[in-house]
């Protein structure tokens, strides 16, 4: 996967996948190919009939959608992937449920998960929460970017930030070994979330770039 993979993760609920601001589309014009729909209040029903439409809606645009928790879901929406976290079902028999062609990823908050996480089929891995977060209600502990930097060091695999980032602070998080960041309220509390998703993608191409030529 290596630099294909994309450089901005949106992270949505079922409401602001079905707003009539049509942010999904907006998001996807702008450039973002990623974009995962989580949603841990909904029903099963709910969050499948969202996942459809939403991949039903993306799919002439190259974005992939990613389904948070439910390997099932994934597969029966046809879409691009799904998201684990710690308590959830393991990788490998996530990846029986939803079959090869999907992405599988798993979220890790310490480096016994982490190096679990790099011996497993997943195809990237989340490190996280870099900063503290409100948007989930239990959150884990934060980890800072020490444990992204180490991460980096241990695998080649497609390694996504998540946590607290914002347009601000996403710079130092891509410099710290990030291929991706996730986001969800830097983006749908901007003015203009198109907008703020290009600044990010700005970001990206920028340090990515500076990467790889360091490295030639």
């Amino acid at each position: 996967m290596g630099l294909a993979f994309p450089p901005l993760y949106a992270i949505l609920d079922i409401a602001a996948a079905q707003s009539e601001a049509r942010i999904p589309e907006k998001l996807a014009d702008a450039g973002v190919r990623l974009i995962q729909l989580r949603d841990k209040r909904a029903s099963a029903r709910a969050l499948f009939e969202a996942s459809k439409r939403l991949v039903s809606r993306l799919s002439g645009q190259g974005t992939r959608i990613v389904v948070n928790d439910r390997p099932d879901i994934a597969a029966m929406a046809e879409a691009g992937g799904v998201h684990v976290g710690q308590e959830d079902l393991p990788v490998e028999l996530v990846r029986t449920i939803c079959g090869e062609e999907r992405w599988v990823g798993v979220s890790t908050h310490n480096l016994e998960q982490f190096e679990l996480a790099v011996r497993s089929s997943a195809d990237y891995i989340a490190v996280g929460p870099i900063f503290a977060t409100a948007t989930k209600e239990n959150p884990d502990p934060v980890v800072g970017l020490d444990l992204l930097r180490a991460a980096r060091k241990m695998t080649r695999k497609p390694l996504v930030a998540i946590g607290g980032i914002t347009v601000e602070s996403a710079e130092e998080v891509y410099r710290a070994g990030a291929d991706s960041v996730a986001v969800i309220s830097d983006l749908l509390s901007a003015p203009d979330p198109a907008r703020r998703a290009a600044q990010y993608l700005e970001i990206a191409a920028r340090v990515h770039s500076q990467r790889r030529q360091a490295q030639a």
